[in-house]
């Protein structure tokens, strides 16, 4: 039977049309302004018509390749030295693109919760930093906050320039961080912001890779009853309600000018949000990975605390799986421990954060190429967001510093090595990485607890008696087993390295952790 000769038209008009319209597509990644890693081979891609030939120009280089069956493409840039100069890349396929301003530098990721969010506008002197801000070679992209649980290969946005007019709503610590890389190297600096506040550490790592782990099987069976009981007509009604009583509340608040309670999240608002387990992976992570960096900068853990002691292996499997699909090699991974926070206590005890402050020091062992720098003098006991966000930045980049770029600095904070008991008092001897100890503020050496057979913390009395060596007791306590240090929410401790580092909180006991799940 013949095909009607409208059908036949219709199909050409069609197929003229797809032609006519077909064009290269490019992910936000890779585009105008941005900045290429140097010294290793960058892939560059998109999507095309399937079996497109497309080719890349840059530099000097051409590559080509074929769009694969669902339209995407990958080559691979030849490594290159750092170029300041601006250069344009142009891509060729069913159409052609020309991508310009761009530099060969020095890329990293910046990632974590709020206080990796937490923008240039909001630090201390931000008016004096946004002025001052005139860095055409450091650019900025930044990865808007998207949860889910279907993989993403795009978001919305574009790489900028540094000024005045574009640094002011960018993380803080990333902008200090590649601002003092960028002085201290001299050479172009990308940085791409993807944090999203209140975070958890799960939502940063594939939902399979977890549920293959049988160590998270507790946390799985919890997020699975809660989505089940979310995707259901009594959670969206109780949403309607809880809305009703919350605008009543809104209302009296704002004629007496009180603090406006927040709204309560829907259903949907909670399946989408930041700690859903594969969700920020999905969402933000996934449509950078595989952008050639240098390495990552971390700032989280405030959402994990009641879960120190899984954060333990949590967060190295999270480094290890990053690792594992940029297919990079153990690129470096620099983290920020915990902040000083909350109230300050009385007396020595048990802490949530100070365990996840601990799993945060163990990871350096757990993982290679990685390390963290210690801020517990930076925090502000009422404000989860302490201001100070250059110090913070620039104890992170002492790492990359001395150990991607080769600097002569001092870079890592003691850390607990050995306990030595002597009759009634016990000598700590500290890891100074070549540096000594000191006091700050005061001559006496405050945070240290000690207790006994019985695990009663008490106050101790602290001295140091060498470079590398505290000696501690207390009066009370004739046969001491261990030893803690600045081990509190908001400890107040005042032991630092001679170069300004502050020592890394430690106990020297094994005790149950309080956040060690119940038998």
């Amino acid at each position: 039977m013949p095909i009607p000769r409208s059908l036949l038209l219709a199909a050409l008009f069609g197929a003229t049309s797809f032609t006519a319209n077909a064009e290269i597509r490019l992910p936000a990644i890779i585009g105008d302004n941005m900045v290429l890693q140097q010294k290793q081979a960058d892939p560059i891609w998109g999507w095309d018509t399937p079996g497109t030939q497309v080719t890349v120009s840059f530099a000097g280089q051409t590559k080509s390749t074929k769009a694969d069956a669902k339209g995407k493409w990958t080559v691979k840039l030849d490594a290159m030295p750092a170029n300041a100069k601006p250069a344009t890349m142009t891509i060729k396929g069913t159409s052609t693109r020309e991508l310009k301003n761009i530099l060969v530098g020095e890329v990293w990721i910046c990632s974590g919760q709020s206080n990796m969010q937490f923008a240039v506008n909001s630090c201390w002197d931000s008016d004096l930093e946004i002025a001052t801000a005139n860095f055409p070679q450091i650019h900025l992209i930044t990865v808007p906050n998207f949860g889910t649980q279907e993989p993403q290969d795009d978001f919305k946005g574009a790489w900028t320039e540094c000024s005045p007019k574009t640094v002011g709503g960018f993380s803080a610590v990333g902008y200090f961080y590649g601002r003092l890389l960028h002085k201290m190297l001299d050479v172009p600096v990308g940085l791409i912001n993807d944090s999203w506040g209140g975070s958890a550490c799960e939502a940063w790592v594939p939902r399979d890779v977890l549920e293959k782990d049988g160590r998270f099987k507790s946390m799985l069976d919890g997020w699975k009853q809660r989505e089940a009981a979310l995707n259901t007509p009594k959670a969206q009604a109780d949403h309607e309600k809880a809305m009703a009583d919350w605008k009543v509340k809104f209302e009296v608040a704002k004629k007496a000018n009180q603090p406006l309670p927040r709204a309560p999240q829907g259903p949907q608002q909670l399946l989408g949000g930041n700690s859903r387990p594969g969700n920020i992976y999905n969402g933000v992570l996934r449509p950078t990975i595989g952008y050639g960096i240098k390495g990552a900068i971390w700032y989280q853990g405030e959402s994990n605390a009641s879960r120190a002691y899984e954060y333990g292996y949590l967060f190295p499997l999270m480094i290890t799986q990053w690792r594992k699909e940029w297919n990079q090699g153990d690129f470096p991974f620099y983290w920020v421990q915990l902040a000083d926070f909350k109230a300050e206590q009385p007396l020595p005890g048990d802490s949530d954060w100070a365990e996840l402050r601990e799993s945060q020091t163990k990871t350096q062992t757990a993982i290679k190429n990685g390390g963290q720098a210690i801020i517990i003098d930076l925090g502000e006991g009422a404000d989860i967001h302490p201001k100070n966000k250059k110090d913070v930045a620039e104890r992170l980049a002492r790492w990359a510093l001395v150990k991607d770029y080769g600097q002569k600095l001092p870079y890592r904070s003691p850390e607990y090595k050995s306990l030595q008991i002597q009759g009634n008092k016990t000598i700590v001897t500290l890891d100074t990485f070549g540096s000594s100890i000191r006091t700050v503020d005061s001559k006496e050496l405050k945070g240290v607890a000690i207790c006994g057979e019985d695990h009663q913390w008490q106050w101790a009395t602290a001295t140091i008696i060498a470079n590398d060596k505290i000696a501690v007791s207390h009066p009370k306590i004739t046969k001491p087993v261990a030893v803690r240090y600045a081990w509190a929410d908001n400890p107040i401790c005042n032991l630092y390295s001679a170069d300004g580092l502050p020592v890394t909180p430690f106990r020297t006991d094994s005790f149950p952790m309080i956040t060690a799940p119940k038998p």
